[in-house]
């Protein structure tokens, strides 16, 4: 008995160690590798709540490491994550540390001032991005890697996995739709992390003026494309879970259109209704809740899907699924009145809507996106960090 009881001890402190040696270890953990940069150096910063190590955040261990923290710049949602989409958010002070933070969401060109840029040597990026072209943060890098470029600034990107990043889908975006949900020229789902993405940019010279940004990538490691990474903290408000961020890529089109796509409840990303939705037995009624004071519908019940019972290896195989936006318009029977000028920022193509409109399948329209798919594989190659 004493053997077998052994026995098991061993198997799981064996187990705990493969565990612990195949965890994913994000940039930011990798302190040896950034610090010495840093030494002597006037330093920034663009994070927010989802920028951990561990239970800490890394503001709070560069402050405890002495580095010269001149600056915190707050992306969408601010520093702390809770404000709503696109919502001015002020500049403040971080109460913890007393270092000011300056709003890149504060009604001006979302880009820091001379007197920012002048202020500090060195940029950290660390922000938990999911992958997306119409989420915000990748676009929030670029014009901070422009402005570096500009002011000749040094940055490091502190690299996060992406949880949407074991695969590609949807159409590359047409310049022509160019906005803050779409900046450069990369499909829906890109499947790439940020340092990559970051280097892309230079790569590809997408920033204005063809300027390239002096930027050091800090690796995850123990991950590759595959790895079906679990996001430790939230990323923003409205994506609370796992299942809103691998089904956001096709939900999130019913932003720009009058359907709910959960907003005010606690599922969102996860469920679309419309109070005139006819044949649903399921319903909910979107509320004015932090992080989405007033969302469409707001305390009206509504009609629709739930799609939090689908098995993430079906969402993954479907990928960006238009099938739910199909299936809103044809149930409201609205016609044009169903889709807003924002749907071409989102889907970033103008042949999507027309489609949908002559009564195409999703099946069908996807096929319109093979060829950019493999376009943007064999042209991201160069700058990938990590194992397809």
């Amino acid at each position: 008995m004493k053997v077998f009881k052994l026995l098991i001890l061993l198997i799981l402190v064996s187990l705990s160690c493969f565990t612990q040696n195949n965890r994913v270890i994000v940039g930011a953990e990798s302190t040896n590798e950034f610090f010495p940069i840093l030494k002597n150096k006037r330093v920034a910063i663009m994070s927010n709540h989802t920028g951990m190590v561990g239970k800490e955040h890394l503001v709070d261990i560069l402050v405890k490491n002495k580095i010269n923290m001149v600056c915190i710049l707050s992306p969408e949602h601010g520093f702390r994550g809770n404000a709503d989409a696109g919502e001015h958010v002020s500049s403040s002070v971080d109460e913890k540390t007393g270092i000011p933070i300056r709003s890149l969401y504060d009604g001006k060109d979302q880009k820091p001032s001379s007197d920012t840029m002048d202020s500090f040597d060195v940029l950290i990026i660390d922000i938990q991005d999911v992958g997306l072209r119409f989420y915000t943060y990748y676009i929030t890098m670029a014009r901070l890697m422009d402005a570096c470029a500009e002011y000749n600034k040094k940055m490091i990107v502190l690299d996060r996995p992406n949880p949407n990043g074991h695969y590609i889908d949807g159409p590359i975006l047409d310049m022509k739709h160019k906005s803050g949900v779409g900046w450069l020229p990369i499909p829906v789902v890109h499947g790439m992390t940020l340092g990559e993405l970051a280097l892309m940019i230079n790569g590809e010279k997408w920033l204005p003026q063809s300027r390239v940004c002096d930027v050091t990538v800090i690796k995850c490691k123990n991950y590759t494309h595959q790895t079906l990474y679990q996001l430790p903290v939230p990323p923003s408000p409205n994506l609370p879970n796992m299942k809103s961020i691998y089904l956001y890529p096709s939900t999130c089109l019913f932003e720009a259109t009058p359907v709910s796509l959960g907003r005010g409840t606690e599922f969102p990303f996860q469920v679309y209704g419309h109070p005139n939705m006819k044949g649903y037995s399921f319903s909910f009624t979107p509320q004015s809740i932090p992080g989405a004071k007033n969302p469409p519908q707001l305390n009206r019940e509504c009609f629709g899907v739930d799609l939090r019972n689908i098995p993430d290896e079906e969402i993954f195989k479907k990928g960006f699924d238009l099938s739910y936006i199909i299936d809103a318009y044809k149930n409201l029977n609205l016609d044009d009145h169903f889709f807003r000028p924002f749907f071409e920022k989102l889907v970033g193509v103008s042949y999507i809507r027309k489609m949908i409109m002559e009564g195409r399948s999703a099946d069908e329209i996807k096929e319109m996106w093979k060829d950019d798919v493999e376009k943007f594989r064999e042209q991201r190659k160069p700058y990938l960090l990590y194992a397809e």
